[in-house]
Protein backbone atom coordinates (compact mmCIF):
# COMPACT_ATOMS: atom_id res chain seq x y z
CA UNK A 1 0.00 0.00 0.00
CA UNK A 2 1.05 3.58 -0.47
CA UNK A 3 2.25 5.41 2.60
CA UNK A 4 4.09 2.42 4.15
CA UNK A 5 7.41 3.42 5.73
CA UNK A 6 10.17 0.80 5.77
CA UNK A 7 12.88 1.01 8.43
CA UNK A 8 15.33 -1.05 6.40
CA UNK A 9 15.80 -2.83 3.10
CA UNK A 10 15.12 -6.14 4.86
CA UNK A 11 11.75 -4.81 6.11
CA UNK A 12 10.85 -3.81 2.57
CA UNK A 13 11.88 -7.22 1.22
CA UNK A 14 9.79 -9.03 3.84
CA UNK A 15 6.78 -6.88 2.94
CA UNK A 16 7.25 -7.52 -0.79
CA UNK A 17 7.66 -11.27 -0.18
CA UNK A 18 4.45 -11.32 1.88
CA UNK A 19 2.61 -9.43 -0.86
CA UNK A 20 3.84 -11.93 -3.44
CA UNK A 21 2.44 -14.79 -1.35
CA UNK A 22 -1.06 -13.36 -0.98
CA UNK A 23 -3.67 -14.36 -3.62
CA UNK A 24 -5.26 -10.89 -3.47
CA UNK A 25 -3.35 -7.62 -3.24
CA UNK A 26 -4.71 -4.20 -2.35
CA UNK A 27 -3.06 -0.91 -3.31
CA UNK A 28 -4.61 2.35 -2.15
CA UNK A 29 -4.15 5.53 -4.20
CA UNK A 30 -5.16 9.19 -4.09
CA UNK A 31 -5.47 9.68 -0.33
CA UNK A 32 -7.48 6.52 0.08
CA UNK A 33 -10.09 7.29 -2.58
CA UNK A 34 -9.06 4.68 -5.18
CA UNK A 35 -8.44 1.02 -4.35
CA UNK A 36 -6.77 -1.37 -6.78
CA UNK A 37 -7.65 -4.95 -5.85
CA UNK A 38 -5.60 -7.49 -7.78
CA UNK A 39 -5.90 -11.26 -8.06
CA UNK A 40 -2.36 -12.48 -7.51
CA UNK A 41 -2.09 -16.04 -8.85
CA UNK A 42 -0.28 -15.39 -12.14
CA UNK A 43 1.07 -18.96 -12.32
CA UNK A 44 -2.50 -20.17 -12.99
CA UNK A 45 -3.66 -17.09 -14.93
CA UNK A 46 -5.33 -15.82 -11.78
CA UNK A 47 -7.79 -18.68 -11.45
CA UNK A 48 -9.83 -18.42 -8.27
CA UNK A 49 -9.96 -21.17 -5.64
CA UNK A 50 -11.90 -21.06 -2.35
CA UNK A 51 -9.26 -19.13 -0.42
CA UNK A 52 -8.81 -16.56 -3.19
CA UNK A 53 -12.58 -16.09 -3.43
CA UNK A 54 -12.74 -15.52 0.32
CA UNK A 55 -9.92 -12.98 0.13
CA UNK A 56 -11.66 -11.14 -2.71
CA UNK A 57 -14.82 -10.94 -0.62
CA UNK A 58 -12.90 -9.54 2.36
CA UNK A 59 -11.11 -6.99 0.18
CA UNK A 60 -14.33 -5.62 -1.28
CA UNK A 61 -16.04 -5.61 2.12
CA UNK A 62 -13.16 -3.46 3.37
CA UNK A 63 -13.52 -1.16 0.36
CA UNK A 64 -17.27 -0.82 0.89
CA UNK A 65 -16.96 0.08 4.57
CA UNK A 66 -14.01 2.47 4.23
CA UNK A 67 -15.41 6.01 4.38
CA UNK A 68 -12.59 7.47 2.28
CA UNK A 69 -12.84 4.88 -0.52
CA UNK A 70 -14.72 6.04 -3.63
CA UNK A 71 -13.82 3.80 -6.58
CA UNK A 72 -12.30 0.31 -6.80
CA UNK A 73 -10.42 -1.27 -9.69
CA UNK A 74 -10.42 -5.06 -10.05
CA UNK A 75 -7.54 -6.49 -12.03
CA UNK A 76 -5.09 -9.39 -12.20
CA UNK A 77 -1.32 -9.62 -11.74
CA UNK A 78 1.06 -10.94 -14.37
CA UNK A 79 -0.73 -10.03 -17.59
CA UNK A 80 -4.08 -11.80 -17.17
CA UNK A 81 -7.33 -10.64 -15.58
CA UNK A 82 -8.75 -14.01 -14.50
CA UNK A 83 -9.20 -17.37 -16.20
CA UNK A 84 -12.13 -18.43 -14.02
CA UNK A 85 -12.47 -20.93 -11.20
CA UNK A 86 -9.46 -23.10 -10.44
CA UNK A 87 -10.57 -26.40 -12.00
CA UNK A 88 -7.63 -28.25 -10.46
CA UNK A 89 -8.89 -27.16 -7.05
CA UNK A 90 -12.40 -28.27 -8.02
CA UNK A 91 -11.10 -31.66 -9.19
CA UNK A 92 -9.09 -32.12 -5.98
CA UNK A 93 -12.23 -32.47 -3.86
CA UNK A 94 -10.39 -30.69 -1.03
CA UNK A 95 -13.06 -28.64 0.84
CA UNK A 96 -10.51 -25.94 1.64
CA UNK A 97 -9.82 -25.43 -2.09
CA UNK A 98 -13.15 -26.13 -3.79
CA UNK A 99 -15.15 -22.99 -4.52
CA UNK A 100 -18.20 -22.27 -2.38
CA UNK A 101 -21.38 -23.85 -3.76
CA UNK A 102 -24.21 -22.52 -1.56
CA UNK A 103 -27.42 -20.98 -2.89
CA UNK A 104 -27.11 -18.04 -0.52
CA UNK A 105 -24.22 -15.93 0.67
CA UNK A 106 -21.03 -15.49 -1.31
CA UNK A 107 -20.88 -16.86 -4.85
CA UNK A 108 -18.31 -19.40 -6.06
CA UNK A 109 -16.03 -16.57 -7.26
CA UNK A 110 -16.45 -14.74 -3.95
CA UNK A 111 -17.89 -11.36 -4.94
CA UNK A 112 -20.39 -12.09 -7.70
CA UNK A 113 -23.40 -11.65 -5.37
CA UNK A 114 -22.11 -8.61 -3.51
CA UNK A 115 -24.08 -5.38 -3.85
CA UNK A 116 -21.86 -2.35 -3.35
CA UNK A 117 -22.81 1.30 -3.02
CA UNK A 118 -19.67 2.42 -4.89
CA UNK A 119 -18.50 1.81 -8.46
CA UNK A 120 -15.98 -0.85 -9.48
CA UNK A 121 -13.97 -0.79 -12.72
CA UNK A 122 -12.46 -3.93 -14.25
CA UNK A 123 -9.01 -3.41 -15.79
CA UNK A 124 -8.79 -6.27 -18.29
CA UNK A 125 -5.55 -7.51 -19.79
CA UNK A 126 -5.01 -11.01 -21.13
CA UNK A 127 -7.52 -13.74 -20.40
CA UNK A 128 -10.90 -12.71 -18.98
CA UNK A 129 -12.78 -15.95 -19.38
CA UNK A 130 -15.33 -18.22 -17.69
CA UNK A 131 -15.70 -17.06 -14.08
CA UNK A 132 -13.28 -14.25 -14.82
CA UNK A 133 -15.69 -12.93 -17.43
CA UNK A 134 -18.42 -13.12 -14.80
CA UNK A 135 -16.30 -11.04 -12.42
CA UNK A 136 -15.75 -8.44 -15.13
CA UNK A 137 -19.50 -8.38 -15.86
CA UNK A 138 -20.14 -7.80 -12.14
CA UNK A 139 -18.11 -4.60 -12.33
CA UNK A 140 -19.78 -1.33 -13.36
CA UNK A 141 -17.38 -0.64 -16.22
CA UNK A 142 -14.65 -2.49 -18.07
CA UNK A 143 -11.43 -1.06 -19.50
CA UNK A 144 -9.62 -3.46 -21.85
CA UNK A 145 -6.29 -3.20 -23.60
CA UNK A 146 -5.47 -4.98 -26.84
CA UNK A 147 -4.12 -8.06 -25.07
CA UNK A 148 -7.58 -8.79 -23.65
CA UNK A 149 -9.47 -11.95 -24.60
CA UNK A 150 -13.03 -12.46 -23.34
CA UNK A 151 -14.86 -15.76 -23.55
CA UNK A 152 -17.01 -18.45 -21.97
CA UNK A 153 -14.17 -20.97 -22.19
CA UNK A 154 -15.80 -23.13 -19.50
CA UNK A 155 -18.20 -24.23 -22.27
CA UNK A 156 -15.49 -26.71 -23.28
CA UNK A 157 -15.44 -28.45 -19.90
CA UNK A 158 -19.09 -28.66 -18.91
CA UNK A 159 -18.72 -25.97 -16.25
CA UNK A 160 -21.82 -23.74 -15.97
CA UNK A 161 -22.02 -20.01 -15.52
CA UNK A 162 -23.19 -19.61 -11.91
CA UNK A 163 -21.64 -16.27 -10.97
CA UNK A 164 -24.08 -14.11 -12.91
CA UNK A 165 -22.90 -14.69 -16.46
CA UNK A 166 -26.26 -15.72 -17.90
CA UNK A 167 -27.91 -12.72 -16.22
CA UNK A 168 -25.40 -9.90 -16.57
CA UNK A 169 -24.03 -10.63 -20.05
CA UNK A 170 -27.45 -10.28 -21.79
CA UNK A 171 -28.08 -7.08 -19.83
CA UNK A 172 -24.73 -5.67 -20.91
CA UNK A 173 -24.62 -6.64 -24.59
CA UNK A 174 -28.08 -7.99 -25.46
CA UNK A 175 -29.35 -11.55 -25.61
CA UNK A 176 -28.22 -12.28 -29.17
CA UNK A 177 -24.57 -11.42 -28.58
CA UNK A 178 -24.60 -12.97 -25.12
CA UNK A 179 -25.86 -16.25 -26.58
CA UNK A 180 -23.13 -16.10 -29.21
CA UNK A 181 -20.57 -16.06 -26.40
CA UNK A 182 -22.37 -18.49 -24.10
CA UNK A 183 -23.23 -21.17 -26.68
CA UNK A 184 -20.03 -21.14 -28.74
CA UNK A 185 -17.43 -20.39 -26.08
CA UNK A 186 -15.40 -18.61 -28.73
CA UNK A 187 -12.76 -15.97 -27.88
CA UNK A 188 -13.73 -12.31 -28.20
CA UNK A 189 -10.84 -9.91 -28.76
CA UNK A 190 -10.73 -6.38 -27.36
CA UNK A 191 -11.81 -4.73 -30.61
CA UNK A 192 -14.97 -6.83 -30.89
CA UNK A 193 -15.68 -6.53 -27.16
CA UNK A 194 -15.48 -2.75 -27.45
CA UNK A 195 -17.75 -2.68 -30.50
CA UNK A 196 -20.33 -4.69 -28.55
CA UNK A 197 -20.13 -2.49 -25.46
CA UNK A 198 -18.71 -5.29 -23.34
CA UNK A 199 -15.62 -3.13 -22.92
CA UNK A 200 -16.46 0.50 -22.14
CA UNK A 201 -12.96 1.70 -22.97
CA UNK A 202 -10.33 0.20 -25.26
CA UNK A 203 -6.69 1.07 -24.62
CA UNK A 204 -4.47 0.70 -27.68
CA UNK A 205 -1.30 2.45 -26.49
CA UNK A 206 -1.22 1.80 -22.75
CA UNK A 207 -2.28 -0.85 -20.26
CA UNK A 208 -5.84 -1.42 -19.15
CA UNK A 209 -4.81 -0.60 -15.58
CA UNK A 210 -3.47 2.81 -16.61
CA UNK A 211 -6.73 3.57 -18.38
CA UNK A 212 -8.77 2.30 -15.44
CA UNK A 213 -6.87 4.48 -12.97
CA UNK A 214 -7.52 7.55 -15.13
CA UNK A 215 -11.22 6.67 -15.25
CA UNK A 216 -11.30 6.05 -11.50
CA UNK A 217 -9.78 9.46 -10.83
CA UNK A 218 -12.54 11.06 -12.91
CA UNK A 219 -15.28 9.20 -11.00
CA UNK A 220 -13.70 10.03 -7.65
CA UNK A 221 -13.92 13.77 -8.38
CA UNK A 222 -17.69 13.81 -8.96
CA UNK A 223 -20.16 14.65 -6.17
CA UNK A 224 -20.45 11.20 -4.61
CA UNK A 225 -24.02 11.18 -3.25
CA UNK A 226 -25.52 12.09 -6.62
CA UNK A 227 -23.35 9.67 -8.58
CA UNK A 228 -24.04 6.76 -6.22
CA UNK A 229 -27.78 7.39 -6.12
CA UNK A 230 -28.02 7.54 -9.92
CA UNK A 231 -25.94 4.37 -10.12
CA UNK A 232 -28.20 2.62 -7.62
CA UNK A 233 -31.29 3.64 -9.59
CA UNK A 234 -29.82 2.04 -12.71
CA UNK A 235 -29.03 -1.19 -10.87
CA UNK A 236 -32.40 -1.54 -9.10
CA UNK A 237 -34.68 -0.64 -12.02
CA UNK A 238 -34.37 -4.10 -13.62
CA UNK A 239 -36.79 -5.53 -11.08
CA UNK A 240 -39.55 -2.98 -11.72
CA UNK A 241 -42.00 -2.04 -14.41
CA UNK A 242 -41.54 1.40 -15.97
CA UNK A 243 -43.88 3.26 -13.60
CA UNK A 244 -42.33 1.72 -10.47
CA UNK A 245 -38.83 2.31 -11.81
CA UNK A 246 -39.58 5.99 -12.36
CA UNK A 247 -40.89 6.27 -8.82
CA UNK A 248 -37.73 4.66 -7.48
CA UNK A 249 -35.58 7.00 -9.57
CA UNK A 250 -37.42 9.98 -8.08
CA UNK A 251 -36.80 8.70 -4.54
CA UNK A 252 -33.09 8.37 -5.22
CA UNK A 253 -33.13 11.85 -6.73
CA UNK A 254 -34.84 13.30 -3.66
CA UNK A 255 -32.15 11.77 -1.50
CA UNK A 256 -29.54 13.63 -3.55
CA UNK A 257 -31.47 16.89 -3.51
CA UNK A 258 -31.86 16.84 0.27
CA UNK A 259 -28.16 16.07 0.75
CA UNK A 260 -27.14 19.59 -0.28
CA UNK A 261 -24.94 18.45 -3.16
CA UNK A 262 -27.27 19.88 -5.80
CA UNK A 263 -27.27 23.36 -4.25
CA UNK A 264 -23.48 23.22 -3.99
CA UNK A 265 -23.24 22.20 -7.64
CA UNK A 266 -25.65 24.89 -8.78
CA UNK A 267 -23.68 27.50 -6.83
CA UNK A 268 -20.44 26.33 -8.43
CA UNK A 269 -22.06 26.55 -11.87
CA UNK A 270 -23.26 30.10 -11.11
CA UNK A 271 -19.71 31.01 -10.16
CA UNK A 272 -18.42 29.67 -13.50
CA UNK A 273 -17.04 26.35 -12.31
CA UNK A 274 -17.57 22.92 -13.87
CA UNK A 275 -18.42 24.12 -17.35
CA UNK A 276 -17.20 22.68 -20.68
CA UNK A 277 -16.60 19.25 -19.16
CA UNK A 278 -14.32 20.44 -16.37
CA UNK A 279 -14.59 18.92 -12.91
CA UNK A 280 -15.68 21.21 -10.08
Amino acid sequence: MLGVVFNSKSDKKRMMDKKAEEPVNIEILQQGEIWTISINRPEVRNCVDRYTADQLERAFQAFETDAAARVAILTGEGGNFCAGADLKAVASGDPSRVNRMERHGAGPMGISRMELSKPVIAAVSGYCVAGGLELAAWCDMRVADDTAVFGVFCRRFGVPLIDGGTVRLPRLIGQSRALDMILTGRPIAAEEAFSWGLANRRETTRSALEGAIELAVLLSKHPQTCMRNDRQSVLTQWGFGEREALEEEFEFGLNTLTSGETVEGATAFKDGLGRHGETV
